[in-house]
């Protein structure tokens, strides 16, 4: 099984909004097969608080104006790891110190990385 065409789509958009505001390490997963719930993880990673507070609200505001409204938000108050369900993908923002510790790719190892085809906000 592989992610939808629409999966695809919103990962692609949530990765620039991502980007427009400095996250690190991009990386998104087809977790399409082992998980019946969800399509794309997306991974992304901030320097600190703010940044990955900054980060979760800029991909928020995108998803929102392509149609996806979050499903579920979690830790948006710590700004440590964000969790942001938008049914058909979901995006984890790390403060880049939890993202080492959770290792979320060594986990998902299995899963096919998703093509990100993301600009630079000042290209």
């Amino acid at each position: 099984m592989t992610a939808s065409t629409r999966s695809l789509e919103l990962t692609q958009i949530a990765a620039q909004a991502a980007d427009s505001k400095q996250a690190e390490n991009l990386v998104a997963l087809d977790v399409s097969g082992p998980l019946p719930l969800t399509d794309v993880f997306l991974l992304a990673s901030g320097r600190n608080e703010r940044n990955v507070i900054a980060i979760s609200e800029e991909i928020q505001d995108k998803m929102a104006e392509a149609g996806a409204k979050a499903i579920r938000r979690e830790g948006l108050s710590d700004g440590r790891w964000i969790l942001l369900d938008f049914g058909d993908i979901v995006v984890h923002v790390f403060h880049e110190e939890d993202r080492m510790y959770y290792s979320l790719e060594r986990l998902w190892k299995d899963c096919p990385v998703v093509p990100l085809a993301v600009t630079p906000a000042d290209a």
